[in-house]
């Protein structure tokens, strides 16, 4: 039997992490990874003990949900609250990160960006992202590692 690759054990985490999504538009899940180790993970929704868009819809301005919280940013925000560095650490997210997720990926100290689907990626995005030195990569997910099996 083949063994699950790195990139492929933490990119499944990330779309493990998105089943938790609260918000319908698009589920997303992010996972932080530092010396191959998870250090946070994270999936878009409301924040803690909030209305949640499964329960009462999508809360959109401007062709946005402005109810949830992306999961790159729940996922920097969980280091925050625990105290865990994020200084140099890679992050995995099931789709290419928002500006606004770009800047707080930048800010944090993460150095490398893997994702698995492209998702408007913003070219201002991908111009901070290069001129910051911070390494992005496409990982798709290879679904062949994570068929559960039922007894």
């Amino acid at each position: 039997m083949e063994r699950i690759s790195w990139h492929q054990y933490f990119m499944a985490q990330s779309h493990l992490l998105a089943l938790r999504s609260t918000c319908q538009r698009l589920m997303v899940g992010a996972t932080i990874v530092r010396d191959k180790r998870i250090i946070a993970g994270g999936y878009n929704g409301s924040v803690s003990g909030g209305v949640h868009c499964i329960d009462d819809g999508c809360y959109v301005i401007d062709g946005h949900c402005v109810r949830t919280i992306h999961a790159e940013m729940n996922a920097i925000l969980q280091c925050a609250k625990f105290g865990a560095s994020t200084e140099g650490a890679e992050i995995y997210v099931t789709h290419f990160p928002c500006l606004n997720c770009c800047k707080a990926i930048i800010q944090s100290g993460i150095k490398t960006v893997y994702y698995a689907t492209d998702y408007k990626n913003h070219p201002y995005a991908v111009d901070l992202f290069k001129e910051s030195g911070v390494h992005v990569e496409k990982v798709a997910l290879e679904r062949d590692f994570i068929q559960l099996k039922q007894n």
